[in-house]
């Protein structure tokens, strides 16, 4: 089995021009490494990333992919046409061998381990789909479930049938989905739907099943996504200390002080991460706060926040559920604030300027 991880054309506002969805952190590890564990996880190590435009990030990730135990093709996509359209242009790639298809900008923390095992257990539907379980699904597609864990159709968005139930973001394949994209037609937007190649599959004698997600997921497309599943990553950490945490400091519950970091003066409450090289003085952190690399963060208090690799926190907060940019560079001497700072942005917060005690900016 290969496995086909999409990691293209997918930006998360206000980071548009310089990260994807896919590379940024989640308790300091990008989320498409997290999709890639998991392609190993499940005993893949044949997988092709299909990339846009903007590839040179990915690529300088993930290189060849013999960090994650995998060995990483690069298939170039020259415009967004869809997911199908990912899988017709992998076709050379994925030949007649079954295929895991996973959307690299979905967090699913358990993995694919399950869904590649009830796959071949159900002995190689010409797909499952991998769903969650009852919940609100008017920002999902849905799937189409019958009392028997049979597929009968999907959709990108919510339809009014019963037994419908959230698409997650993961497939497996056989080669009978090479025949469905073809024979379906692209949408009025030039793309071509993984959900209408399912369906049609569904509608022509193919065999299309359900797997019920189990545990966490989340699809990355909201700064408040970032947030909810960096404090559930987070919540999975055990202690660590590899930097230098001075006497005057104080460490509650898991945390993890990474290689080269430095804490001084500082209260630090778990889950929480302070990156490798990250410099933290006279400040309050956490819980559910990642610091990432090179940051600098002096004489503030920050909580439930992604803080980027290289920014600078000075005299601010308390900051709370917050997503600073890299390289981004804070001074205050005000009060509350809620920041959303793309990268390299610059921002001085003072008093006079603020209309009550929590403000939002958004740069």
């Amino acid at each position: 089995m290969k496995a086909l991880v999409l990691a293209r054309w997918t930006h998360l506002r206000p980071f548009d021009h310089s990260a994807q969805r896919q590379l940024v952190p989640v308790a300091n590890q990008p989320v498409l490494f997290l999709g890639l564990e998991a392609v190993r996880k499940a005993g893949i190590s044949e997988t092709a990333i299909v990339v846009g435009r903007d590839d040179r990030a990915v690529r300088e990730a993930v290189g060849t992919g013999a960090a994650f135990g995998l060995d990483v093709t690069y298939i170039y996509q020259d415009a967004p046409l869809g997911l199908a359209h990912s899988v017709l242009i992998a076709r050379d790639y994925l030949g007649d061998d079954d295929f895991l298809l996973h959307l690299g900008d979905t967090v699913i923390l358990d993995g694919f381990d399950g869904l590649v095992k009830e796959f071949k257990r159900r002995g190689r539907p010409d797909a499952m789909v991998l769903v969650g379980g009852a919940q609100d699904t008017a920002d999902h597609g849905v799937a189409s479930v019958d009392e028997l864990g049979n597929v009968t159709a999907l959709t990108n968005g919510p339809g009014e049938g019963g037994g419908e139930v959230p698409l997650v973001g993961a497939y497996v394949f056989t080669p009978a989905i090479h025949q469905a994209v073809l024979c379906t037609k692209p949408n009025w937007r030039r793309e071509r739907e993984i959900t209408r190649a399912v369906s049609w599959l569904a509608v022509n004698g193919g065999t299309v099943r359900a797997h019920v997600a189990e545990g966490y997921w989340k699809n990355i497309a909201l700064v408040d996504d970032l947030l909810d599943c960096n404090r559930e990553v987070l919540s999975r950490i055990d202690p660590v200390i590899r930097g230098d945490v001075d006497d005057a400091s104080e460490l509650l519950g898991p945390v993890l002080v990474d290689a080269g970091a430095s804490v001084r003066g500082s209260r630090v409450v778990g889950p929480a991460v302070i990156g490798v090289g990250a410099t933290v003085v006279d400040s309050a952190i956490g819980p559910y706060t990642s610091i990432d690399a090179d940051c600098d963060i002096r004489s503030s208090t920050i909580e439930s926040s992604i803080v980027l690799a290289g920014a600078s926190l000075r005299g601010v907060g308390p900051v709370r559920d917050s997503l600073i940019g890299r390289d981004a560079r804070v001074r205050s001497d005000a009060g509350g604030a809620r920041l959303i700072l793309g990268d390299h942005s610059q921002i001085l917060l003072q008093r006079r300027e603020l209309a009550g005690p929590q403000t939002e900016v958004t740069l």
